[in-house]
């Protein structure tokens, strides 16, 4: 088998078989395929497209081409989530333990972050003592024991993927929504849960800015997903405003937290409910979405989720005190910042992506991998879409460690910030389910 006959046949835009995929990959990731060959395959992808087969294919290919996790020793249906990613993203810290809670075990890697702000790992490590490089002896024992443990991702899972995530982002071939889907869920297969829940963000401040193109990504990766005989849903949510209140690592924890104990912004606990419903579902929990919504209520509510934080918090190393006194608990900024209204009217527009970057360049995201984020720095929006805002009024708070970059960031913030005469529609949160 060559890579030349591989190259020309799907640039002749016929379908290539599982051997050829298979081949492609294990040949690129031993070194073998040079990046110029592999850069004229994606390309002859990215204008032919890939069938829904050899999307499958493809997917289980670069899954293949690395380690595969084990969780056979976890007793029960393991149910595993991830984001596409957004602004103010912090789902994973209140859906762990609140599904943990309900008696489903979750054992999660996560990464970290590279842009707006830091990964649910660097959101976790803002804790003080929490441990978020586990063994795999020590993460299948945590989630036997308490029911959840979250770590980060192991070197080994896809390297196919990894490699030509890098060669994509190099290439202009990263808009291609088969090579997007099979980069996402080759790695969450190989994360070994029986059952996936994708929450697929769409707007300003996502990877995909409009309806129709978040739809096809979620319908191709729930195909994905089922295809190789792992229960998988999407639910497709807004992220044309940053989600909740938090933009920034520590400041996120804070309101993950207060999400918990039933007092968390009303959008970021909306989709919470919702994705936790989800995971319900898929864990055989609940019969349908209105139970499980009415058991995640009930776990918040009850303390219960709460608890199981805790617990999580504690065994991971972390100061367990966090969820009673976070304030004290997480790093703080040295200085604040307000920025506020220069008009009275309704917020009509707040770009998300701009804010997102705005936390960036106050250290609370990395531009680069090897850039340090500040636990302690990031925005909190005091103000949401469709909310009335008098002149002089406080929109945003600034949490600032570096000045620096503040001018860049004000002027950004600024700029993502619309005030009309008349009051928008509140958007809908929830877009579609898929399953």
């Amino acid at each position: 088998m060559r890579m030349y006959d591989i190259i020309k046949k799907k640039r002749d835009n016929r379908a290539l078989d599982y051997k050829e995929y298979k081949f492609f990959i294990d040949e690129y990731v031993a070194g073998r395929v040079p990046d110029y060959q592999a850069a004229a395959l994606l390309m002859a992808i990215f204008i032919r497209q890939l069938s829904k087969e050899e999307t499958v294919m493809l997917t289980k290919c670069m899954m293949e081409s690395g380690d595969c996790i084990d969780l056979t020793a976890i007793p029960g249906v393991k149910v595993d989530k991830h984001s596409t990613g957004g602004v103010g993203d912090k789902t994973s810290m209140v859906l762990a333990p609140l599904i943990a809670a309900a008696g489903i075990p979750v054992a999660k890697m996560s990464g970290r972050g590279l842009g707006h702000t830091g990964g649910t790992i660097d959101k976790l490590e803002s804790i003080p003592g929490f441990r978020t490089e586990l063994t795999t002896g020590e993460f299948i024992d945590s989630v036997k024991r308490i029911g959840v443990a979250i770590t980060g991702q192991t070197g080994n899972i896809a390297p196919g993927d990894k490699k030509l995530y890098a060669l994509r982002d190099v290439t202009a071939t990263i808009d291609n929504i088969s090579l997007i889907a099979s980069s996402i869920m080759s790695k969450k297969l190989a994360a070994g849960a029986d059952c996936i829940l994708l929450d697929v963000k769409v707007g300003s401040g996502a990877f995909m800015k409009d309806i129709k193109g978040a739809e096809e990504l979620a319908n191709t990766m729930v195909l994905i997903g089922n295809s190789s005989g792992r229960k998988t849903m999407a639910v497709i949510s807004d992220m044309n405003q940053p989600l909740g209140n938090a933009v920034g690592n520590a400041l996120e924890v804070r309101e993950a937290i207060d999400t918990l104990k039933g007092k968390g912004p009303e959008d970021f606990s909306v989709l919470c409910i919702e994705l936790g419903a989800a995971m319900l579902v898929l864990g055989e929990k609940v019969k349908d979405m209105e139970q499980g919504r009415e058991l995640a209520r009930h776990l918040i509510s009850s303390g219960k989720a709460g608890e199981k934080f805790v617990r999580f918090v504690e065994n991971q190393g972390g100061d367990p005190r966090v969820f009673e006194n976070h304030n004290e608990i997480l790093p703080k900024s040295k200085e604040q910042l307000e920025i506020m209204a220069e008009n009275h009217g309704y917020i009509s527009g707040l770009d998300a992506e701009r804010i997102g970057i705005g936390a960036m360049l106050l250290g609370a995201g990395r531009s680069r991998k090897e850039d340090r984020i500040d636990p302690a720095v990031g925005i909190v929006m005091n103000k949401k879409l469709g909310q009335p805002v008098r002149k002089g009024e406080s929109i945003a708070t600034l949490h600032i460690n570096d000045r620096e970059n503040l001018e860049q960031a004000v002027q950004l913030l600024r700029s993502s910030i619309t005030v009309s005469e008349r009051q928008a529609a509140n958007p809908e949160i929830i877009k579609r389910i898929i399953e």
